[in-house]
């Protein structure tokens, strides 16, 4: 089942990504389903899903399952792009293609989901230490360093809440550092950031933005210690 699940996705994978020039996608988006590349990508699909399951045909059914809601899914969003959020359309466009993947290996290999492991304590507390060390965090990092607000920070030289994200990011690294218990690991994130914002310090020759700069990357660095150290107090109590 697993072999048979691998390959499907992998098909996928090549078929969307790998092997779908972006003049296909562009192709794709003027002409919708008068557009000779969406049959293309469609022919793409189905060669690299003969190609990997060794032309099989014990499969057939299901293969031309995934062609025909792949062409239906596709042309869905081709019809909704402009409307709607594109990055959410492209989310739920792979997500609609997974589940067909899904139901297609449950048709030939039925498999239980155990839902027990989803909800199960560990995971739980997986989920609550990544929603801490990123949004939550992000929300106290914004309250404790508002006081020091600096009055010439111009969010117009920067990219959109590119801040926000990078911290989430970052504290994201150094839990899972934590989680795998590779300390040094941390070290050299801290002089990688140190590395990149020394030019910018260099060049303002401000006090009180080296300063600031510091304070928020110790307090950023401190709270995510502080949630991985938690995650592995709390997960060596489950046990």
């Amino acid at each position: 089942m697993i072999t048979f699940a691998l390959k499907l996705l992998l098909a996928h994978i090549l078929g969307d990504f790998v092997l779908q020039p972006d003049r296909w996608i562009r192709d794709k988006r003027q002409r919708k389903i008068r557009s000779a590349s969406l049959y293309l990508h469609l022919g793409v699909h189905a060669l690299a899903l003969l190609l990997l399951l060794q032309f099989d045909l014990t499969y057939w059914l299901g293969l031309l399952g995934i062609l025909v809601t792949h062409f239906l899914i596709d042309l869905g969003k081709l019809h909704l792009e402009g409307r709607y959020n594109n990055n959410l359309l492209f989310l739920l466009d792979q997500l609609a293609h997974v589940l067909v993947l899904c139901g297609v290996v449950y048709f030939y290999y039925p498999f239980e989901i155990n839902t027990g492991f989803i909800f199960s304590p560990a995971s739980l507390l997986l989920l609550l230490s990544i929603l801490s060390v990123t949004s939550v965090s992000a929300i106290a990092m914004r309250l404790l360093m508002d006081r020091w607000q600096l009055p010439e920070d111009n969010e117009e030289d920067s990219l959109p809440k590119a801040g926000k994200y990078i911290g989430m990011l970052e504290r994201l690294l150094v839990f899972g550092f934590i989680v795998l218990q590779q300390w040094a690991a941390i070290g050299w994130l801290i002089a990688a950031k140190s590395i990149l914002r020394f030019s910018d310090l260099s060049r303002a020759k401000d006090r009180k933005l080296t300063e600031y700069v510091l304070i928020g990357t110790l307090l950023s660095f401190g709270l995510a210690i502080a949630t991985g150290l938690f995650y592995l107090f709390i997960k060596n109590l489950l046990r």
